[in-house]
């Protein structure tokens, strides 16, 4: 697959519920000022502050029309198309958006709905259907995203039917190699039983097709949402206006997609809610910077409450995970209200920790938080360090064993090695011992030696988030005081500053990459925060 430069949409963060750049200042009182801000944010926005979708979005087109804002979704896809025909970002991550959005396209033309031009439709879709047919005459190196098994196969089937519909005279696109039917049959086959579904795949319910709409044995929760996601909602509640899915226009489900919508003017997000993962990812940033942020009492009560005996999922509708449940409790432990960490205990697998039991394939990211959260509980709960030790020992190792011999770490749940680097060396450097030592330096070396000539670093392009990721690499790690680092993040400071916020592309997996706006603003401030220190000190 070609690699275009990666789709980009502003980096922004919310303050006050509006707008405000990435841009940031470079005296620590400001910094400071600005985390609290940031903190109070996020009470204004519990659901959380999340970049829209073009996989999403692309779902609502085609299972939605009835719902507000559908005409401003086709003009987010339309608007959102690369000058070569696809959408998403380069090194495979394109083809499950250029497929959804090319699908939405052709379903609003075999309805004719109103609003853009047919003609521009028509131009959209033929652009969309010309290099997903290269692309899929070609072998593909996907990357790891959640349900993709599942996922391209239905959007194929889907745009396949289409083109027999229009009779548009394009040959039916192929599956890539290696994917088949038979799994998405199966799933199909299992939701129209009346089984019961396991929460993870109630994420990517739309896949089901017209199974999902009023499945069996499927509710949304209290907010009304079905597995955190959109499209997944919009699948199980069907044609409310024709009445099928057997949910009338007042069910949660239809109020709850009404907000998102509200929320985010049309075009809607991957996966909203998500309040435990946005405040601990947040607070974990500022904290462990050693930002002196007021954090308000209130979240962390929340945080707490949120960790039952299987742990806590990201946000409403999704099942617990080990990712989110380590950062909180090691949220709860920076912040001084330690909680003991025994319900991390179901997701270990051998001498690793997986993101949910019975996991395909592993994290490294996912591990080193869970490092975290055991090493600084013990840090905070000395008398605990017996019950612990021997994990910790076992955690430092399986991580350290998969460092890539330049140095850096890359990881399932995020598109830059940065993210995974940041994770590993910080909790090796801290609770890894001294056996870790020389993998840290490594990372450290890594980002010192990838570091772009105007300051940035970055995967596709220099970015504010991978900047901010490499610059706690080199200042929160051992060797922090070595010349040649604070020389590197006072360059990276000055790129941040200078920044007017500018664009910033998704790196987050999901089904679709997405950037989780808050988080990357506290990882940016936590950053400068350092950098404006050791400036000062130096």
């Amino acid at each position: 697959m070609a690699a275009p430069a990666p789709q980009r949409t502003a980096a922004r963060g919310v303050k006050n519920g509006t707008n405000v750049s990435l841009a940031t200042a470079t005296d620590p009182a400001d910094l400071t000022a600005t985390a609290n801000e940031l903190l109070a944010s996020l009470m204004l926005r519990p659901w959380g502050q999340v970049s829209p979708s073009v996989y999403e979005t692309g779902r609502l087109v085609s299972l939605a029309p009835w719902l507000t804002g559908h005409g401003e979704r086709i003009g987010y896809l339309v608007r959102t198309q690369r000058p070569d025909g696809s959408w998403g970002a380069p090194d495979g991550y394109g083809l499950v958006p250029t497929l959804s959005a090319t699908e939405g396209i052709l379903a609003a033309l075999t309805r004719s709905d109103p609003g853009i031009g047919r003609d521009r439709l028509l131009e959209t879709a033929e652009r969309g259907l010309k290099v997903l047919g290269g692309w899929l005459k070609e072998r593909l190196d996907l990357p790891d995203m959640p349900a993709i098994e599942h996922i391209v196969p239905s959007l194929v089937s889907l745009i396949n039917q289409h083109l027999a519909e229009l009779g548009a005279g394009h040959e039916p696109l192929p599956l890539p190699e290696g994917m088949t039917y038979d799994t998405l049959r199966l799933v199909r086959e299992w939701i129209k039983s009346g089984a019961e579904v396991p929460e993870k795949l109630l994420h990517a319910l739309e896949i089901a097709g017209a199974e999902a709409a009023g499945a069996p044995g499927i509710r949304p929760t209290p907010i009304g949402t079905i597995g955190a996601s959109p499209a997944a909602t919009a699948a199980w509640l069907g044609r409310p206006e024709a009445g099928s899915g057997g949910s009338p226009d007042g069910e949660p489900a239809r109020q709850h997609l009404e907000a998102v919508v509200r929320l985010h003017g049309g075009p809607v997000p991957v996966g909203l809610p998500i309040t435990v993962f946005e405040r601990s990812w947040v607070l974990s940033w500022l904290v462990r910077a050693g930002v002196p942020v007021e954090v308000p009492p209130e979240m962390l009560a929340d945080i707490r409450a949120a960790i039952g005996p299987e742990g806590t999922p990201a946000g409403y509708g999704l099942p617990a995970d080990a990712d989110t449940t380590s950062v909180a409790l090691y949220t709860l432990s920076l912040a001084g209200a330690p909680y003991e960490p025994d319900c991390l205990w179901r997701f270990r697998s051998g001498t690793h920790f997986a993101t949910w039991p019975g996991e395909q394939g592993t994290s490294v990211s996912v591990n080193a938080h869970v490092l975290d959260a055991f090493g600084q509980y013990v840090a905070r709960r000395p008398d605990a360090a017996p019950r612990y030790a021997e994990t910790i020992a076992d955690l430092s190792a399986w991580i350290g064993e998969r460092q890539q011999p330049d140095g850096s770490w890359t990881d399932r749940w995020h598109a830059s090695p940065y993210y995974a680097t940041v994770s590993c060396a910080l909790s090796l450097d801290e609770f890894g011992g001294p056996g870790a030592a020389p993998a840290v330096r490594a990372a450290a070396e890594w980002v010192l030696s990838t570091q772009r000539p105007d300051g940035s670093w970055g995967r596709w392009e220099g970015t504010a988030e991978e900047t901010a990721y490499a610059m706690q690499v080199l200042l929160l790690t051992e060797g922090r005081d070595d010349p040649r680092r604070i020389e590197a993040a006072d360059r990276g400071l000055a790129y941040l500053a200078g920044s007017t916020g500018g664009e910033h592309p998704p790196l987050w997996h999901d089904k679709d990459l997405y950037a989780p706006f808050a988080i990357t603003r506290a990882a940016v401030i936590a950053s400068s925060y350092l950098a404006a220190r050791a400036t000062v000190t130096s």
